[in-house]
């Protein structure tokens, strides 16, 4: 009897612990039991629905740019640059023709005592690549179409600038006219900015008359311009990677090519 009191003791002192502490401790390793469980569920469900859902750019639909100096009929060029110094055009230089190319065309077509009509024109191609972070490359290059149009419309010392959309070149395009004194003379310029998939394509064509020839009307260069900037667009469409514009020496940076046609005109005329 006296051996069994202290068993006995501790039966009642187990007895007499709270039942709420128990249910309390196995609720308690349960719910830790579960949360694991439904934490290693969900981490594992929800991995591949995280992939899935990353989006991707989609990828840019012209891979190569054309040789600027063929992106326009020779007939064209001719009839629209007379006497043009060199029929197959000058290259503007490039770091790399993949991405930027372009090129000009000037002449002076001289008439003796009834005075001289010079004309310049010049394309340039800018084109994008899709890129993950940046986005696709026809994104791209509509913002660079933006910024080509502020460009053309904040040309220095222009006068009488108008600005509106063009239909049916490529999927946007707008025309910048205006006029501009150089070399004591009144020019008439002409802009036209398009973007055709995922390159920008910039031509420019402007004209003035020397020694009293009259100043070539605003309609004429500009529906020059309209035409010339139509085949250049349509040019890019039928380029592969394997028509790849011939890589001068040197570089330049995106729009270099109608400031260096402003320079060839002025030493021309000065």
């Amino acid at each position: 009897m006296h051996r069994s009191a202290p068993r006995l003791t501790r039966i009642l002192a187990c007895a007499a612990v709270p039942v709420m502490l128990v249910v309390a401790g196995c609720s308690s390793d349960s719910g830790d039991k579960d949360k694991k469980d439904s934490s290693g569920s969900s981490s594992s469900s929800t991995a591949p629905s995280a992939k899935k859902s990353e989006s991707t750019v989609e990828p840019a639909k012209f891979t190569a740019l054309p040789n600027p100096c063929k992106s326009i009929a020779s007939k064209t060029v001719t009839s629209l640059v007379p006497k043009t110094k060199s029929k197959g055009g000058t290259t503007a230089n490039s770091s790399d023709t993949a991405y930027r190319a372009g090129c000009s065309w000037n002449g002076l077509d001289d008439k003796g005592v009834k005075g001289s009509q010079y004309r310049w024109l010049d394309v340039g191609f800018t084109r994008f690549d899709s890129d993950q972070a940046l986005g696709s490359g026809a994104t791209r290059a509509q913002q660079d179409y933006m910024k080509q149009v502020a460009k053309a419309r904040e040309a220095e010392g222009a006068k009488k600038v108008a600005e509106a959309s063009v239909p049916g070149i490529g999927e946007q395009a707008t025309k910048i006219t205006y006029d501009l004194t150089k070399t004591s003379e009144d020019f008439k310029y002409a802009t036209i900015v398009a973007r055709t998939e995922n390159v920008v394509v910039t031509l420019t064509y402007n004209g003035a008359g020397y020694a009293g020839a009259k100043t070539p009307s605003a309609d004429d260069i500009l529906k020059g311009a309209e035409k010339a900037a139509k085949e250049a667009v349509a040019s890019v469409a039928t380029t592969t990677a394997d028509s790849k514009p011939d890589a001068p020496s040197g570089s330049t940076e995106p729009g270099a090519s109608s400031k260096s046609g402003e320079k060839a005109t002025d030493k021309k005329t000065s």
